[in-house]
């Protein structure tokens, strides 16, 4: 009977544990991982906001935009996250003498850090399907987003740049107000034996469905055709955007990585993507064989292991998207598995 009740009272405490600990290492990654998404986004924004030198958004397409990144920033961000949680986690419980009174409650140290296994695994799985399917996804509404406002000739016309592009003529422009253009100066060379020069007082851009023109007015042209010079003056003349329109074509998941064995640089991001979304899993016991300690006789280095956990990870990762193959990916995943539980057994298991 008092048997019973003892191993009765011991998967109540494990089970009260595993609550404590998830309860605690979600409180730590939200703290961490709140400051770090807000930072890389500001990133990301900056990066998003360069485009308005090339192309014209307004605020509600550059939210727009942003969301198509926020997959990609996620995926950056939650690894180390994960890994200053867990170090923060296991470090508060070891300096707070908890673990010790676990330990003496009959607790092994693996059936305590098993909650934050299985947490491990849920991130794991959530970073496989952001890297896999959403970021394919994301990167291909992005790109779409931005061949389509460069198909509508959406373009800023900076006054005073020269090299400016309007389809395939070179435009000048001294000034502007509001839609229309002072000044203007353009030239064409489609080859040796062919030039075009306009310049005009004023222009305007004129946007369909089907095609961008630029509307000039009061202006002189000039075409050189056969070691000929012409010269004509204009109350209005239009030049077209005749450079080719492509259509963006968007790929399925299945087809997006069917090209995986023949293209290299799609494999060894593929390989990348796989090993970031391991880490999770992976660091669990490489980090609490260093952070599962008796602050009495071992002393507390967590942001040396994290820093070191970080870097060691994202070293292998590096090399995966450079030389990676997927024998080398699997032997890496099984070498960092060995080294986490070997670490752990001579370091933490040993004792408690």
């Amino acid at each position: 009977m008092i048997h019973k009740l003892h191993n009765f009272w011991k998967r109540l405490s494990m089970v009260n544990v595993r609550g404590y600990i998830s309860s605690n290492f979600t409180k730590s990654f939200l703290t961490i991982f709140l400051p770090f998404f807000i930072i890389i986004s500001l990133v990301f924004l900056v990066r998003i906001s360069a485009l308005t030198s090339k192309i014209q958004i307004d605020i509600q397409e550059l939210i727009l935009l942003y969301s198509y990144s926020i997959p990609e920033i996620i995926f950056y961000t939650l690894p180390l996250s994960f890994i200053a949680a867990l170090a923060s986690v296991l470090i508060s419980l070891s300096q707070g003498n908890e673990l010790i009174a676990l330990y003496a409650l009959g607790l092994k140290s693996k059936k305590i850090l098993r909650s934050l296994v299985l947490i491990g695994l849920l991130f794991s799985l959530l970073l496989a399907t952001i890297s896999l399917l959403a970021m394919p996804l994301s990167k291909q509404f992005y790109k779409a987003f931005k061949q389509e406002k460069r198909s509508e000739a959406k373009l800023n016309i900076v006054p005073g740049e020269l090299g400016q592009k309007f389809g395939n003529y070179y435009m000048y422009v001294k000034d502007k107000t509001d839609d229309t253009f002072h000044d203007i100066v353009i030239y064409n060379r489609t080859n040796k034996a062919d030039e075009q020069f306009f310049s005009s007082q004023t222009g305007k851009i004129n946007r369909n469905e089907n095609e961008t023109s630029l509307l000039l007015h009061k202006g002189y042209g000039y075409t050189y055709a056969d070691t000929k010079l012409q010269q004509a003056e204009y109350d209005t003349v239009e030049v077209f955007d005749n450079s080719p329109k492509q259509g963006f074509h968007f790929k399925s998941i299945v087809s997006y990585w069917s090209d995986v064995q023949s293209d290299k640089k799609l494999m060894h991001r593929m390989l990348f993507f796989i090993f970031i979304s391991l880490i999770p899993l992976l660091s669990v016991y490489l980090v609490a064989s260093f952070t599962m300690i008796n602050p009495r006789y071992q002393s507390n280095h967590s942001f040396i292991v994290i820093f070191v956990t970080i870097l060691f990870f994202y070293m292998i990762a590096s090399s995966l998207q450079k030389w990676g193959t997927p024998l080398l990916l699997i032997l890496s995943v099984i070498a960092v598995t060995i080294l986490g539980q070997w670490l752990f057994k001579k370091r933490v298991a040993k004792y408690f």
